[in-house]
């Protein structure tokens, strides 16, 4: 039986309307378990149960599996809703029109809203926001490569700021903060990053931000607001909104460590 978009209760549509006329975000971090969790289990739909089965890492399925039960409770302690009955799904792909890997979105109920999901070695990132799209992005931080500082994916300038920072933690950080930048811009497009060159895509590393970053794809051009968020220790966090009004609201963190 197919599934029909139904409106949501009062209270939720009064809050996510309140939301949307103050431009704000919400953003919740988790550390994933090492095993997955049977409470979290009954939340997940038949498809994302199929995908958790399907990862051959324990660990993996247990970060995919709190991922998704996560932003459904994150949904549900915002909007005063029943994550059991919240069903999440995709929008399509504004490149190609496939519904099957476009930006994430709330079917069951419905409520303005726009959505994104990361998750990175230890780390699980839920967005919502208001407007008409949002992008959120998460990686680890880890040593970089010598040869990472020559990468297609950096624009010229970038390149110049990463060699010019001595080899260690500062450079490591820089580089993963244009990195989580980038993608975070990407998911707001709703492109991914095959629909994108990233090397065109310039992050501004040097600049604390938050940050203008242009978007060009097929000869159509967007703006977006990107600003780092220190969420955890170990973990760099970027989010992304359309430049204008909707980036000018607040986030709201919500960290569980």
């Amino acid at each position: 039986m197919a599934l029909r978009e139904e409106g949501a209760p009062g209270t939720a549509m009064a809050v996510a309307g309140a939301l949307a006329a103050r431009g704000e975000a919400h953003v919740w971090f988790w550390r994933p378990p090492e095993h997955t969790d049977p409470a979290d289990l009954p939340l997940l739909d038949t498809e994302e149960f199929r995908r958790a089965l399907s990862l051959p890492a324990e660990r993996d399925a247990a970060a995919f599996v709190r991922s998704r039960a996560g932003a459904r409770q994150a949904l549900a302690g915002l909007f005063g809703l029943d994550p059991g009955q919240l069903v999440l799904g995709r929008r399509a792909c504004p490149g190609c029109g496939d519904g099957s890997h476009g930006p994430p979105r709330l079917v069951v109920p419905y409520l303005p809203l726009v959505l994104s999901m990361s998750r990175t070695a230890g780390a699980c990132v839920f967005a919502v926001g208001a407007g008409s799209a949002i992008g959120v992005d998460a990686e680890a931080l880890r040593p970089v490569r010598p040869a990472a500082m020559t990468d297609p994916d950096l624009t010229p300038a970038e390149r110049r700021h990463l060699a010019a920072l001595p080899a260690g933690p500062e450079r490591d950080a820089s580089f993963h903060r244009i990195w989580t930048r980038k993608e975070a811009v990407v998911k707001a497009v709703g492109l991914g990053l095959s629909g994108t060159e990233l090397g065109l895509l310039e992050t501004h590393p040097a600049r604390s931000g938050p940050v203008r970053v242009i978007h060009t794809h097929r000869g159509r051009t967007t703006a977006w607001t990107v600003e780092d968020l220190p969420l955890a220790e170990g973990v760099a966090v970027a989010l992304a909104r359309p430049a204008g009004p909707a980036a000018h609201g607040p986030v709201y963190r919500h960290a569980d460590h």
